[in-house]
């Protein structure tokens, strides 16, 4: 775990087991409590010879009936309004309308509750980048201990760091814990794609705050969000509600709701990036990266942390 001083501009390296330490009497530690579900489908086009595609289902459209959902496809080529994809005899899609970058409306079609498939025939929407079949573990070790909400479509991965244990020792150092949910889709881990970061928008995703995990906010002397996720959300909404959020933060935001934050290191011209450069201050951020690019630490989900203060 990597931690920065964004008042002393500096940075030092420690343990994920010291995180306790790091929290003070009168916190708020803010975790995004959303949970995944197994949203990657296998199937193939029109027919059982057709052409084989891969689904990761995103969310639910609102303003729709009858199952129909955003999602990715892959390859997108292989995916055009009215096609058919057959995930199995008992359950398949139909490509409604299609969008930028592989995004796909698609209506689910079926006898049984979808839940129900889902969790027969979809998988545990594991990163692209580990290079190992998704195994039946991961429906577990791919959620965080405080998991809760069902409707991710990937982890909050700060998160992951956290066992039930060290939830305790940040209680026992005087934090008290608040809950939001996130649920985590394109808005959160797609590309950059534009030249001018003024010209990002987001996709949007759901977020909820309870009336009691509000008042924890409310009542703390500094709000210390697990993972960019939580911080999307309370700068989004610190009172209870419930909504949607395309919020992009990057360097020159003016952050009004989160004052310190955990999270992993994130890819090269992403969102997540620019939300911690506008958060420690972008020459910090970039001097932290070299330094854990050379002392060898894990980037990405499974990866290393680090703490702003």
């Amino acid at each position: 775990m990597l931690v920065i001083s964004r008042e002393k501009q500096s940075f030092h390296d420690d343990s994920f087991r010291n995180f306790s330490k790091y929290v003070r009497p009168g916190d708020c530690l803010i975790l995004n409590n959303t949970r995944v579900f197994p949203a990657r489908l296998r199937g193939r086009r029109n027919h059982e010879s057709g052409a084989e595609v891969e689904v990761l289902l995103l969310r639910p459209e609102a303003s729709e009936v009858n199952d129909v959902w955003t999602c990715l496809v892959k390859p997108a080529k292989r995916a055009r309004r009215g096609d058919r994809i057959l995930f199995s005899d008992e359950f398949s899609g139909e490509i409604l309308r299609e969008g930028e970058f592989g995004g796909r409306s698609l209506r689910l079609i079926a006898a049984k509750p979808i839940a129900e498939l889902l969790e027969r025939y979809g998988e545990m929407p594991l990163p692209p980048y580990i290079e190992r079949k998704v195994a039946s573990h991961d429906r577990e070790r791919y959620q965080t201990v405080f998991a809760a909400h069902t409707g991710s479509a990937a982890a909050p991965t700060a998160g992951l760091h956290f066992t039930q244990n060290m939830l305790e020792e940040c209680r026992a150092a005087g934090a008290d814990i608040a809950h939001v949910t996130l649920h985590v889709g394109l808005g959160t881990f797609a590309p950059l794609r534009e030249k001018r970061v003024e010209d990002v928008r987001l996709h949007a995703e759901h977020f909820e705050i309870s009336a009691a995990d509000a008042q924890r906010m409310r009542a703390a002397k500094r709000r210390f969000c697990v993972g960019t996720t939580s911080v999307r959300t309370i700068e989004s909404a610190t009172d209870a509600t419930q909504g949607e959020t395309a919020l992009f933060i990057y360097p020159g935001y003016q952050f009004r709701a989160a004052d310190a934050l955990l999270t992993n290191f994130h890819l090269p011209e992403s969102s997540l990036l620019m939300l911690v450069s506008a958060f420690a201050g972008r020459e910090l951020v970039l001097a932290a990266y070299r330094h854990a690019v050379a002392a060898r630490y894990r980037f990405f989900s499974y990866g290393d942390c680090m703490v702003i203060e």
